[in-house]
């Protein structure tokens, strides 16, 4: 490939990121787009819509000022500690390639230019093999320089490195301090419960932490089998959504009903007669009996749609899954006294929620040091039994995985590992084809007919230059989602698990078929003869990389910057959002569970891949270097542009993705080296190769010390912390607040979870016990049930009422 090529694939990028950027910024001015641009801040604060104007219709760079112009204040508000983790990633490869491009276009790219004499052709034709080291001659003396750029680039690795580990490191410790009362801190999630004949999971469980520990367990929350329920609450919560958008539009516009043909008038909850009847008489533009008539139509048409699904439910007589009943439709309580009594009644469905139990229960304790604790220990002497670790998040949770028998999960991994090494070994086949784009006179051999289209220049150069790697990009989307499914069926138990999970799939595999692949391709039986020798793996790398460095800087132009503009653009959100609102007429209300969250499992891995082409290229292949910045660059903008406005953070598992980042920029150097050490000794530079092995064994002390250093608190939290922040609740009397905060964190049901709460324990009421402090808390008012506390006269918010006007 020559110089023309690569301006070929370079200006194609260029122009569809130009389109893309500015077609953005047109499309996030409309109204209709708030939903696809705008949803986190939509669902965080009211965005007033701008009166229509001639600049609606305008390009504009607005957004790069305001994305350029925000704070770390700002980012770790929108997008928390895993958003701002993900920039210092950002951050990171800026600076690190800002020196490596210095030190390697100013000092190593002349050298390779000018390192053998030859007549040198003008910069345009030139083959862009004459800027690689392969065009060195063997035993120069200039060999020094790429030594020299090579000790820069990764002392200058090191010690960001090292302070980027160190200010997350930072950064995590004071989330953990810093963030408001974390259910999850006071949890532990226990798996592998053994089946009793005599008792249920419920009661092994109560028996087992009851005994063992007596002084710090305060209850727990069995998991259950999920099936028809789940469905029934989706659909509630799908309805609701539907209502309120029918709401807004019928105070605006008011749009005739569905149901009647009348306006539109929401329901309202109403708690007392009273209300009822003074809601009939109030003045909102209609006559008493005029909206009399309307609500009994509405009230009419809704008991008969309800009155079938009740018929519907008594014929098929499926069985509840919590309680083994028949399911039934939803009742309309006419007065507090039937609520009351419907909460009484609920108590029968007890004795029935065994059969639906799951081996999987939230076990509460009373400070997060006896919950850490007990998650760390070995419960039994059976490992497969009494597992347990520290729960997730409420959010996280990733319910339907609970009910996965603990026994299976590893068979679940194996699985998931040799499907993962199977469809690894499937993607070679595209992959050996792009290869073979690339070779020109290996595609003219093979397929005649193209000889005629590849002698003109420009089809030749779209050919060789550009077509390989979107090809290649295309193929590559097909991974993630592959990936998140292999992660699914191990049998994780949080989302954000599994997205970590997803993340190390692809970062793998992208690793292995873009990178070794790609250098060691022309056929897939020459790609297995390649490695039946370890030994002759650096040889084989120093040879095939400096060849491949064209094909890598096509990739960077076309995988990185395309892939920017697709991103900032929200293709797939957008013609979904379009065909709703302009197809199907729907409009439906922003809500967090119809938010994007932030896809680390396709975006890191695209940066680390990006960082070992950068770094394995830079004194092989230095043109690499300016692309690799100017992609680098345009992520810091775009990617802090969708972290304050696009997505919604849902969870936060406090920069649990730094080490996977840190692991493999160390790996990214030491393959690096090995590299040049092959190179230095093909060139026969035995100077260069000496100074070489030095700077792989430091490479690898200093990744062991910041094992030793950092790593640990990412896997495990310091009791020191967590002491004090028991001591520092208990200070404040936040015993009762917590305690509350427990009974309705991890409800698997929502709408049932007051009545299948945590089962009671006259000692949970007691004042939490703070490890290391002897002071104890006299007060008799703390002994008190929390239930007790509450006023018997206030409404039960367990049970909305609803009053229909009839």
């Amino acid at each position: 490939m020559d110089i023309g090529a690569l301006l070929t694939s370079a200006g194609i990028n260029v122009a569809i990121c130009v389109v893309l950027l500015s077609l953005y910024s047109i499309l996030r001015k409309q109204p209709s787009n708030v939903s696809v641009y705008f949803m986190r801040r939509l669902i965080s604060e009211q965005i007033k819509p701008d009166h229509f104007g001639i600049e609606r219709l305008v390009p504009s760079a607005s957004w790069i000022v305001r994305a350029w112009l925000a704070t770390n204040e700002d980012l770790l508000a929108a997008g928390g500690v895993d958003g701002l983790v993900f920039l210092r990633i950002v951050v990171f490869s800026i600076r690190i390639f800002i020196i490596a491009a210095m030190i390697c276009v100013f000092l190593v790219l002349p050298v390779n230019y000018y390192g053998q004499e030859m007549e040198h052709k003008k910069i345009h034709a030139e083959s862009l093999e004459v800027f690689t080291i392969g065009n060195v001659k063997e035993g120069s003396k200039w060999f020094w320089t790429h030594c020299l750029a090579l000790y820069v680039i990764s002392c200058s690795a090191c010690v960001l490195l090292y302070f980027e580990y160190k200010s997350i490191t930072k950064m995590r410790l004071a989330h953990i301090t810093g963030s408001p009362v974390n259910p999850s801190h006071f949890t532990v999630l226990v798996r592998g419960i053994p089946w009793s004949r005599d008792h249920s999971y419920s009661k092994t469980v109560e028996n087992f932490f009851s005994t063992y520990y007596p002084a710090s367990y305060v209850s727990h929350q069995m998991v259950y089998r999920a099936s028809r329920v789940d469905k029934l609450m989706k659909d509630a919560e799908k309805m609701y959504r539907v209502l309120k958008t029918i709401e807004s539009q019928g105070k605006k516009s008011y749009m005739p009903c569905c149901l009647c043909r009348g306006t539109t008038h929401t329901f309202k909850a109403l708690t007392i007669e009273a209300e009822s009847v003074k809601s009939k008489t109030s003045d909102d533009g209609l006559q008493p009996c005029q909206r009399e008539k309307l609500e009994k139509k509405d009230v009419e048409k809704i008991y008969k749609k309800l009155k079938t699904m009740e018929l519907q439910n008594k014929e098929s007589s499926m069985s509840c899954c919590l309680c083994g009943g028949i399911l039934r439709s939803f009742k309309v309580l006419k007065n507090e006294a039937e609520s009351i009594e419907h909460k009484a009644s609920s108590d029968s469905l007890q004795p029935s929620q065994t059969d639906k139990e799951r081996p999987a229960a939230f076990v509460f304790f009373r400070t997060r040091y006896d919950a850490v604790v007990a998650a760390q220990v070995l419960q039994s002497s059976n490992p497969m039994l009494w597992v347990t670790q520290l729960a997730p998040e409420p959010n996280d949770v990733y319910w339907s995985n609970l009910s996965i028998p603990y026994k299976q999960v590893w068979l679940r991994k194996i699985a998931t590992l040799l499907g993962a090494i199977v469809f690894m070994f499937v993607f070679l086949l595209p992959v050996t084809f792009v290869q073979g784009l690339t070779q020109l006179d290996q595609l003219r051999q093979t397929f005649p007919f193209l000889r005629g289209i590849l002698k003109h220049k420009f089809m030749n150069q779209l050919v060789t230059g550009y077509l390989p790697s979107v090809i290649l990009m295309l193929f590559m989307y097909a991974v993630p989602p592959t990936m998140m499914l292999f992660s699914t069926i191990e049998g994780v138990v949080s989302r954000s698990e599994r997205k970590k999970s997803a993340c190390i799939k692809v970062l793998y595999f992208t690793i292995w078929n873009v990178f070794f692949v790609n250098v060691l391709s022309g056929s897939i039986i020459r790609q297995l003869n390649v490695f039946s020798s370890v030994r002759d793996i650096p040889t084989q790398l120093a040879k095939a990389v400096p060849t491949q460095a064209t094909f890598f800087t096509t990739y960077v132009l076309t995988s990185g910057w395309a892939s920017l503009s697709c991103e900032v653009i929200q293709l797939f959100p957008f013609f979904c959002n379009w065909f709703k609102r302009f197809i199907l007429r729907k409009q439906e209300e922003p809500c967090s569970s119809s938010a994007l969250t932030f896809p680390h499992h396709t975006e890191i891995p695209r940066l680390l891949l990006f960082g070992l082409l950068g770094f394995t290229c830079s004194i092989m292949a230095p043109l690499i270097l300016p692309f690799l910045l100017v992609y680098f660059f345009l992520a810091f903008l775009v990617y802090r542009n969708q972290i304050l406005n696009v997505y919604v953070p849902k969870y936060e598992s406090g920069g649990l993705f730094w080490p996977i980042v840190h692991n493999t920029t160390i790996f990214s150097l030491v393959l690096t080296q090995v590299i040049a050490l092959g190179v230095f000794g093909i060139k026969r530079s035995p100077v260069a190769s000496g100074f070489t092995i030095p700077l792989i064994l430091l490479t690898l002390l200093f990744n062991e010390y910041c094992r030793q250093r950092f790593s640990p608190v990412f896997k495990r939290s310091p009791a020191q912390v967590l002491i004090e922040k028991d001591r520092q609740d208990e200070n404040l009397g936040r015993a009762e607040e917590i305690y509350k905060l427990l009974r309705t964190a991890y409800c698997q049901f929502p709408l049932l979870c007051p009545d299948l709460s945590i089962s009671q324990d006259p000692s949970t009421s007691q004042e939490l016990s703070i490890p290391g402090n002897s002071r104890q808390n006299k007060d008799p008012e703390s002994s008190k049930d929390p239930e007790s506390s509450k006023d018997p006269e206030s409404p039960n918010p367990d049970f909305q009422e609803i009053s229909l006007l009839s």
